[in-house]
């Protein structure tokens, strides 16, 4: 199989970005000699903030050069990796907020739909597993939340705390290597007798607090704005889908969308947020948040 002759690292080491000074910058990597092509090669992970890409194209000798080299597979986590974590004990302040919201019965079954596990990284954090439907383990994403408003913690950087399993198996000298390829969290909810149609979001969090306050859809999430692409859709292209992106980011998803549907994809963007008066990036699960307060307060 062809690739191209240089990649961006999949590692999880980054560099500060040159145009944004923040600690976010992928380098490109030379798969054939497996070492960085240059400080200045490479895209910022502040996907709506920054955005910076520069290729080494033009650069270096033979830059893109395609090369015969089988694509690596993609690795699994071991499903005792949630039931580990699933049954812990220890804090998790995403699950407490949860509990600020809705009722008990509301909650376990929201936490038992997507297995929402506790992870030890960071007293409070939570585990969102990417899991598809062969109950194949793509990945574990690691976030604090605050257990008061549900919003992402945050370092002393103003950086929200993210991390990965593997990264942190990784780190703890407990995993030699991992191929990342994620899949859409909550996948592994759709069944051949499902008839609801999908509901796509960017955000672990966001899927889940919809599930619960409009379950007439199944809620996924891609996990980040450039998740809506053809190769992880694919698992649902025969159903109908809506898709909700954050405040702001309408136009690049109804772009894809319209891509995707002449290839067979049923993807209908909601512009919604784009209507009303809300912050750059605010997710529709906000604003459900915000209207069920005002509507407890007015009952009360």
């Amino acid at each position: 199989m062809k690739q191209f002759r240089y990649n961006l690292d999949r590692s999880s080491k980054k560099f500060v970005c040159p145009q944004c000074n923040k600690k976010t910058f992928v380098k490109y990597i030379d798969i054939e000699t497996n070492s960085y092509v240059g400080d200045a090669f490479g895209r910022c992970d502040r996907e709506s903030n920054c955005n910076h890409h520069s290729t080494p194209k033009g650069e270096a000798s033979n830059s893109f050069e395609i090369v015969n080299s089988p694509k690596p597979l993609p690795s699994y986590h071991s499903p005792e990796l949630i039931e580990k974590s699933f049954l812990s004990e220890r804090p998790n302040y995403f699950i407490d907020f949860l509990h600020t919201m809705f009722t008990a019965v509301e909650v376990k079954t929201a936490v038992y739909d997507y297995l929402i596990s506790t992870s030890s990284h960071w007293l409070g954090a939570t585990a969102f597993w990417q899991i598809d439907q062969q109950e194949r383990l793509h990945a574990g994403k690691v976030m604090l939340f605050n257990k008061a408003t549900g919003k992402r913690a945050k370092d002393s950087n103003g950086k929200s705390l993210i991390s990965w399993v593997h990264s942190i198996l990784k780190y703890k000298k407990q995993l030699n290597d991992f191929n990342l390829e994620q899949c859409l969290f909550g996948l592994h909810l759709i069944t051949p007798d499902n008839s609801k149609p999908m509901a796509i979001v960017e955000g672990e969090k966001t899927a889940v607090l919809c599930s619960i306050f409009k379950p007439q859809y199944t809620w996924l999430a891609t996990g980040s704005k450039s998740g809506l692409k053809c190769k992880m859709l694919l698992p649902i292209k025969k159903y109908k889908i809506v898709a909700f992106p954050d405040k702001s980011e309408f136009s690049d998803w109804n772009k894809k969308a319209t891509e995707l549907n002449k290839v067979g994809f049923q993807i209908v963007v909601s512009n919604y947020l784009e209507t009303i008066d809300c912050d750059v990036g605010t997710d529709f699960a906000d604003i459900l948040i915000q209207n069920s307060i005002v509507n407890n307060n007015q009952i009360q």
